[in-house]
């Protein structure tokens, strides 16, 4: 079995911390957020958090609000990840969203068309 790297441990705990303090954020930019997944450079000071909204339909002005919103709150995050965790230095987090699943969901609809002119 193969050892994971430091860097992946910590991005997997920081994933589930952030998930965690985002249930108590007040900001009315962060509708239903999930964080997809974390990447960490192996240095651990640059975090890539990619997020999404659950609830809505994805719609450009509400993913740019969305991201403005954790843009906002990246400072305090960033503090409160790092000491959760025991970090001495909390990584810079740079958040951006996640479009995987409304490419799949894209794929998914084109290929229901072409199986429904097949028939």
């Amino acid at each position: 079995m193969e050892a994971y790297k430091r860097s992946q441990r910590v991005a997997s705990r920081m994933r589930e911390e952030l998930t965690l303090l985002l249930r108590g954020m007040n900001d009315p930019r962060l509708v239903a957020p999930v964080i997809t997944r974390v990447e960490l450079t192996d240095d651990l000071s640059f975090a890539r958090i990619f997020v999404r909204q659950e609830l809505l339909v994805p719609d450009e002005a509400a993913q740019k609000r969305m991201l403005r919103g954790f843009d906002a709150a990246s400072g305090r995050l960033r503090q409160q990840v790092g000491r959760a965790l025991g970090l001495r230095h909390a990584p810079e987090l740079r958040f951006l969203y996640d479009d995987g699943q409304d490419a799949a969901t894209r794929v998914e609809e084109i290929l229901r068309e072409i199986a429904t002119e097949k028939k």
